[in-house]
């Protein structure tokens, strides 16, 4: 048995999720069992100093960040372990993801949230920059989950299993599980465009709490269909996204678009755009690229909590099964850290923590880098 503390750090800026698992390995087998989870949200400060990083940061801006995100990691560690029961010398290592600065698919990955802080505070080791390794290997760096989402969330049939955090991924796992046959990529964005215009057009909500605002509008399908034209969402996997394409100015040019075409667009109805864009960008990804029989569709992540979101999307897919991961396994909002736990304990054992198929890398790679305690 091994303990380990995954951290997550997401597209959103929502905060820190934190996760305690404990891991057993039975040859090629792991099991995994949550023994504690928690959000530490970042507060409006903190999130806005991230955010003007992600997008017009000096070199002392980065450099401060980067020491001060890993105080508020470790804190994050030190408090889940407290709720979790376990003791401090019984954790084997911290996994963290850390906050993603810059992705630059095909060349170069960026995350901060420097471990010797971590490590310093925790008095334990820490795994760091998992997505490093895959990239020098020539994958993309990403999507990473879909290790967990092969070894610990299959079903004896086809399974797709739909991430909806700023960014959308999704993995098909087949049969049973195992590695062999797993594919992954980014179907586009997740929340990131909707939580964007609602910002930007509704004073002082961070998001469309329970898709409200999105149901009380109609979508503009022109923007919706001139939105799907981007090069992305023709390239086949692997491939990956992020906020170096859903930037403020892409927000502020969706928003422009809808009421170019609209002139009369309320802020719901942009909202509702952003929503039913998200929905075809995911379903259209689907019919692209995935010829599998997928029987269900696993969804999680801060988007799978939006009933708008979710109705958009099984309209789009009304020959599969939507089903909330909350509903088979733990809180969704847990299973980000819990892969990125997962990768520290495959990188304990020396085992890959990439699907080749997956990034596009040259091959498996044990991913992540060791800061002793």
């Amino acid at each position: 048995m091994t303990v380990v503390v995954g951290l997550m750090s997401g597209t959103s800026l929502d905060g820190i999720s934190a996760a305690v698992v404990r891991f057993a390995r039975d040859g090629e087998r792991v099991s995994a069992d949550l023994l504690a989870h928690d959000v530490f949200p970042y507060d409006e400060a903190q999130r806005d100093r991230l955010a003007r990083a992600l997008r017009e940061g000096t070199p002392e801006e980065y450099c401060r960040v980067n020491f001060d995100l890993g105080e508020l990691l470790a804190s994050a560690a030190v408090r889940v372990i407290a709720e979790s029961g376990v003791s401090r010398r019984e954790i084997a290592a911290i996994a963290s993801h850390g906050q993603t600065v810059w992705h630059v698919p095909g060349h170069s990955t960026w995350q901060v949230g420097e471990s010797s802080v971590i490590a310093e505070r925790l008095g334990r080791p820490v795994i760091s920059d998992f997505r490093v390794r895959d990239m020098a290997a020539g994958g993309q760096g990403a999507p990473l989950v879909p290790i967990a989402d092969a070894l610990l969330f299959s079903a004896p049939h086809w399974r797709a299993l739909q991430n909806i955090g700023g960014i959308g991924n999704v993995t098909v796992v087949p049969p049973n599980g195992g590695v062999v046959g797993v594919r992954a990529f980014d179907t586009g964005p997740g929340v990131v465009v909707i939580d964007g215009v609602t910002r930007a057009l509704v004073s002082g909500m961070r998001f469309d709490v329970n898709g409200t605002l999105a149901r009380q509008g109609a979508p503009i399908d022109d923007v919706v269909e001139a939105s799907l034209r981007d090069p992305y969402f023709s390239a086949p996997p692997p491939k990956s996204t992020g906020r170096e394409l859903f930037t403020p100015d892409y927000i502020a040019g969706f928003i422009s678009q809808c009421r170019a075409v609209r002139p009369d667009a309320t802020p719901s109805d942009v909202i509702a755009t952003a929503v039913e864009f998200t929905a075809r960008s995911i379903a259209d990804a689907y019919r692209r690229f995935l010829p599998e029989p997928v029987k269900d569709v696993v969804i999680s992540g801060g988007g799978a909590k939006n009933p708008a979101l979710v109705e958009a999307i099984a309209r789009q897919l009304p020959d599969k099964t939507l089903v909330q991961f909350d509903a088979l396994y733990f809180d969704g909002e847990a299973k980000e850290a819990v892969a990125f736990a997962l990768l520290g304990f495959l990188h304990l054992e020396g085992m890959p923590g990439n699907v080749p198929a997956a990034t596009g890398a040259a091959g498996a790679r044990v991913l992540g880098k060791m800061t002793p305690a």
